[in-house]
C-alpha cells in the first residue's frame, strides 16, 4: 500500500504500517462526515490505537448516540466513493492558528498554542476537510475499503476532568472486509464474555453509585478471590518466599523519600491525621522497604523474597472506571526481593519462571517486552546502565524472545513486562519485574558483606497476578464464566428431578461437601430441564449430578459435564475423580 506523507512525498508501507495508516486516514474521513452532517461540529483530537481510532468532538448541546452512527457510516461511504485526494502542507504556527481560527476550530487553535513558538504545523486535507496532523495518509479517501463505527461514549478534553466532557466517536478499519468481519466477530464474542454481565449473573462482584471503583466481592466472588490467593500463597511458599502486610497508611515524607509524591502525587489519595499529611498507599513498595530496614541484615540472609497481598488505592478519572479492569482500589500481589548482586540474574530468573508457570496454570500464552527508562526517572545513568544489562543477562539467560519498549519502564528503574494473550487474543499486561537501585539507595538500605563490609542491597519488584481484581476480570472473560474446577465458586449441583429424589441428592450433596468439594443442591419445585439450563447458563457449573428414582434406587448418579455428556457413576467414583482434578488444579 502507498501513503502520503507530511513533505508531499509518497512511498509504498509495510503490512504493520498500512493498518495504523488506515485507521488514522478514517479518523479523518470520519471527521470529514460528522461536519457534513453536523456543521457546528469541533473537534479536538482523533488518533488511530491498537485496535482502531476515535475522534472526540464537541456538538454543543447535541448529544450523539449509538442510533447516529448509521448515518455517520452512510456519509463516510459516500466520501470513500468519491475518491477524495489527500494532499498535505505546512503553516508556520501563526499562520496554522489564524487558519484553524477562521474554521472555527477552537481545540486546534488552543493544541497548536501549546506547541513551540518556532513549531511549523503540518496539515492534511482530502475535499472541503482540513485537519493538523503528522500523517501519513492514505493518498486518496478509496483505500479505505473495511471500516465499521463501534460506539460513542464521553471524555473529557485533554483528559482533565475540569475540562469540557465531549463526544468520543470509536470505529475501527481494516486493509479487507474479512479482517473486519473477523475482528468484529471477536467483538460480539467479547460481549458475551463480558465480565460485569458475568459477574452480575454468577453473583461474583457489584459496582455502586455510592463507591465510584470500588468493588463490591460477594460470596461467590470471595470463594473466586480466595482460591486465587490460596494457590498463590502456596506456589510462592515453595519458592522460598515469605509474606507480610504493611499499613494502606503511612505519612508523607516515606512518600517523599520513594519518589512516589514527585512522580505519582497525582494519582494518591491523602489524610490528615494529628495535623500531618498522610497518603493512601498506591503502592506497597515504601512498606516492604520499611520491613527490611526494620533491623541488620547479612549477606547470609539474602536474597530476601518477601510477598505482600496488598490492598491499594489510586485515583483513576470517573470516565475511565471500567468494571474490574480500571478501578480506584485493588488488592496487588507484590512481592519485593532484597539480593546481592551475584545473585541478581538467578533472582530473576527465578521470578521469571514462577510467573510463566502462572500463566501455563490458565492456559495463557504470553510475549516479553523490556521496558527502559523514561524521561521522568531517578538515578544515575550508570545504575540505569547496570539495571537494564542486569534485565537483559537474565532475559539471554532464559532464552525468552522480548522486545524493546523505549522509554516506559517505571521512574525507578527498567522492567521485564509480560503481556498475556486471552481466549480472543486480547492482550493484557500483568506480571511484571522491575529492577531498582533508586529506592535501597533513599532508604539507606544495607547489608554486612563477607568482608565486614557494608554494601547495598539491590531491589526487585514483581508481581504475578497484577491487580488481583482486574486478573479475576481477564479470568472471567478468558473462561466466559467457565471456569476450571478448582477455581469454580459452585463445582457442583446436584438437581433432583422430583420431590421423590431429594432426600437422595443431600444424601450426595453432604458426601460431596465432606469430600471438600464446593456443592449446591437445587431442589426448587422448578421443572429438570429449567434447573439444568440455568446451571449450565448462569451458573456456568462443572458438573451436574441429575437424580431421579431410578438413581436413588440403585445408590448412583447422572453426571452431566460441560460438554453435556452424561455418564452413570457411583458417588465414591465421582468423589475420587473430582477431588484429584481439583488437589492437581486440573
Amino acid at each position: 500500500m502507498k501513503a502520503l506523507y507530511n513533505d508531499g512525498s509518497v512511498a509504498e508501507v509495510s503490512a504493520e504500517e498500512s493498518t495504523h495508516i488506515i485507521r488514522h486516514s478514517a479518523a479523518h474521513i470520519m471527521a470529514q462526515a460528522i461536519k457534513r452532517l453536523y456543521p457546528e461540529a469541533d473537534f479536538a483530537y482523533g488518533p488511530a490505537t491498537e485496535n482502531g481510532f476515535y475522534y472526540d468532538v464537541d456538538l454543543g448541546d447535541k448529544r450523539l448516540s449509538e442510533d447516529d452512527l448509521p448515518a455517520i457510516e452512510a456519509e463516510m461511504k459516500k466520501i470513500v466513493k468519491e475518491n477524495l485526494k489527500f494532499s498535505a502542507f505546512e503553516l508556520p504556527r501563526e499562520e496554522a492558528i489564524r487558519l484553524m481560527e477562521e474554521r472555527g476550530e477552537k481545540y486546534k487553535v488552543e493544541h497548536i498554542g501549546d506547541l513551540p513558538e518556532d513549531a511549523r504545523i503540518t496539515f492534511y486535507q482530502q475535499g472541503d476537510y482540513i485537519d493538523m496532523c503528522v500523517g501519513p495518509h492514505l493518498t486518496y479517501t478509496k483505500a479505505l475499503k473495511a471500516f465499521k463505527l463501534t460506539g460513542v461514549s464521553g471524555a473529557y478534553w485533554k483528559a482533565d476532568s475540569s475540562n469540557k466532557m465531549l463526544t468520543r466517536v470509536n470505529g475501527t478499519a481494516f486493509a479487507t472486509k474479512e479482517e473486519l468481519d473477523a475482528h468484529l466477530t471477536m467483538i460480539e464474542e467479547a460481549k458475551k464474555r463480558d465480565h460485569r454481565k458475568i459477574g452480575r449473573e454468577m453473583d461474583l462482584f457489584m459496582m455502586r453509585d455510592e463507591a465510584p471503583g470500588f468493588p463490591f466481592f460477594l460470596p461467590n466472588g470471595m470463594i473466586l478471590k480466595n482460591t486465587l490467593l490460596d494457590y498463590w500463597r502456596e506456589i510462592h511458599h515453595a519458592a522460598g518466599y515469605v509474606e507480610i502486610s504493611t499499613p494502606q497508611i503511612m505519612n508523607r515524607q516515606l512518600w517523599e523519600t520513594s519518589g512516589h509524591w514527585d512522580h505519582y502525587k497525582d494519582n494518591m489519595y491523602s489524610t490528615t491525621i494529628d495535623e500531618e499529611e498522610y497518603c493512601i498507599k498506591p503502592m506497597n513498595c515504601p512498606g516492604g522497604v520499611l520491613v527490611y530496614a526494620a533491623k541488620p541484615h547479612s549477606y547470609r540472609e539474602l536474597p530476601i523474597r518477601a510477598g505482600e497481598i496488598g490492598l491499594v488505592h489510586r485515583h483513576e478519572l470517573k470516565g475511565a472506571l471500567h468494571g474490574l479492569f480500571r478501578v480506584r482500589c485493588f488488592n496487588q500481589d507484590d512481592a519485593h526481593l532484597f539480593v546481592r548482586p551475584d545473585q541478581l540474574t538467578d533472582e530473576i530468573v527465578g521470578v521469571a519462571n514462577l510467573i510463566t508457570s502462572v500463566y501455563d496454570k490458565f492456559g495463557f500464552t504470553y510475549h516479553v517486552e523490556l521496558s527502559t527508562r523514561p524521561e521522568d526517572s531517578m538515578g544515575s545513568d550508570e545504575d540505569w546502565a547496570a539495571a537494564e544489562g542486569g534485565l537483559k543477562t537474565a532475559l539471554d539467560k532464559l532464552g525468552m524472545d522480548y522486545v524493546v519498549n523505549e522509554g516506559d519502564g517505571a521512574f525507578y528503574g527498567p522492567k521485564i513486562d509480560f503481556h498475556l494473550d486471552d481466549s480472543l487474543g486480547r492482550t493484557w499486561q500483568c506480571g511484571t519485574v522491575q529492577l531498582d537501585f533508586q529506592m535501597p539507595l533513599n532508604f539507606d538500605l544495607e547489608y554486612t558483606d563477607a568482608d565486614g563490609e557494608k554494601k547495598r542491597p539491590i531491589m526487585l519488584h514483581r508481581v504475578c497476578f497484577g491487580s488481583i481484581e482486574r486478573f479475576i476480570g481477564i479470568l472471567i472473560e478468558h473462561f466466559a464464566g467457565k471456569f476450571p474446577t478448582w477455581l469454580a465458586p459452585m463445582q457442583v449441583k446436584v438437581l433432583p428431578v422430583s420431590e421423590k429424589s431429594r432426600a437422595y441428592a443431600h444424601t450426595v450433596a453432604d458426601k460431596l461437601e465432606a469430600a471438600g468439594v464446593r456443592v449446591v443442591v437445587d431442589d426448587r419445585d422448578e421443572k429438570i430441564g429449567y434447573k439444568i439450563r440455568e446451571a449450565r447458563s448462569i451458573d456456568r457449573v462443572p458438573y451436574m449430578l441429575i437424580l431421579g428414582e431410578k438413581e436413588a434406587e440403585e445408590g448412583n448418579i447422572s453426571v452431566r459435564d460441560r460438554s453435556n455428556e452424561t455418564v452413570q457413576k457411583s458417588i465414591e467414583e465421582f468423589v475420587a475423580e473430582i477431588t484429584e482434578e481439583i488437589r492437581t488444579r486440573a
